[in-house]
């Protein structure tokens, strides 16, 4: 029996992987625009990196047939899924791009304050602290849906968030010690990771 792929799971695939190599390029943009040098880096947050690139890795490692379903499910719910990670992967990574713009020259791969530093609060860090590592989840899931077994995007995430509470964790050391009660009264008011629902 030969496989024929499903067009609605090839036409999300193409989408998904588009959006994320989209991600890439507002990443590598950002990383040119990004002011040189540090007044303070903490390294512990390249760990918390690594971590994350490792739950992309296992949402690729860890495939299925590619253009095929996620799972076995009717048309009409495929249909729904599709539309789900097509909207997740287009908001995530339009949400990875203001939230970069909104960072300007302070932008960077590792935690780090840079001489002059200001704390950003506009945009989407209005709706939560780290949106970038908010919008590359959203970003993972659609790639999971898109390309992974169920199995490998729930370890995924699992990997993917465990990466995103080290470089939180490390970052945000750095900013309270630079900004001291502004990061306070900020940490009270928006949540670090997930938006809340109810204001």
């Amino acid at each position: 029996m030969t496989y024929q792929s499903d067009p609605i799971a090839a036409t999300i695939f193409c989408i998904v992987v588009a959006c994320w190599l989209g991600f890439g390029v507002i990443v590598a943009i950002g990383k040119r625009g990004a002011a040189r040098g540090a007044a303070k880096r903490d390294i512990k947050s390249t760990l918390g990196l690594l971590l994350q690139m490792a739950a992309y890795a296992i949402c690729f490692g860890l495939f299925r047939t590619y253009f095929s379903p996620f799972l076995p499910m009717s048309k009409t719910a495929e249909i729904i899924v599709a539309a789900f990670t097509v909207l997740l992967a287009l908001v995530s990574t339009w949400f990875c791009y203001a939230a970069v713009r909104a960072l300007g020259k302070q932008w960077a791969l590792v935690a780090r304050v840079i001489e002059g530093h200001e704390l950003v609060q506009q945009g989407p860090f209005s709706i939560v602290r780290n949106p970038i590592y908010f919008a590359m989840l959203g970003t993972l899931i659609a790639l999971g849906l898109a390309v992974s077994r169920w199995q490998g995007l729930v370890a995924a995430i699992i990997v993917y968030l465990l990466g995103t509470w080290v470089r939180v964790h490390t970052e945000e050391k750095l900013l309270r010690e630079a900004f001291g009660a502004k990061f306070y009264d900020y940490a009270r008011r928006v949540p670090a990771f997930f938006p809340r629902l109810l204001r």
